[in-house]
């Protein structure tokens, strides 16, 4: 069928249609958002999460749900794990990995963390030279530009 025709067979279809079409010829991503939190003294907070692939410590942040945004998913993310409040919430880079789409947040805290979620075995506040060794390599140098400045 030349392509000419395709444009306005497409619009015809009710927007239920489209998305069909759509979800079955497009790959499938998960999306999630995750943050350099600050405190006061300049540290970062880490978590050590049950569910992060290969285990150990990293970034705090999850998964979107369905008609979330990512700000929000982040916000509701850290309350439900940590029970602490985000301020200067800014949005800084976007990256794929793999089939997974990461939005990084850098952000600044008062709250006292605790753990609160069977997700997680525990949490501190690292300064950034002294993160835990197995932090990935990706994520020692998203906290080290977000310390410097430079996002």
């Amino acid at each position: 069928m030349p392509y000419r025709l395709l444009g306005p067979l497409w619009l015809c279809l009710p927007p239920w249609g489209r998305m069909f079409f759509i979800r079955r010829t497009q790959p499938t991503f998960t999306v999630s958002a995750a943050a350099v939190v600050l405190n006061g003294k300049g540290e970062v907070l880490l978590l050590d999460h049950i569910l992060r692939p290969g285990g150990g410590w990293g970034l705090p942040g999850g998964f979107l749900d369905a008609g979330e945004q990512p700000a929000e998913a982040l916000r509701r993310e850290l309350m439900e794990e940590t029970g602490i409040e985000l301020s200067d919430l800014r949005m800084f880079q976007v990256r794929t990995l793999g089939r997974h789409i990461e939005i990084l947040f850098s952000a600044r805290t008062n709250g006292d963390p605790k753990v609160m979620s069977r997700e997680i075995k525990e949490l501190g506040w690292f300064r950034p030279e002294t993160v835990p060794e197995n932090l990935p390599k990706a994520q020692k140098r998203v906290i080290e530009l977000v310390v410097a400045g430079e996002v």
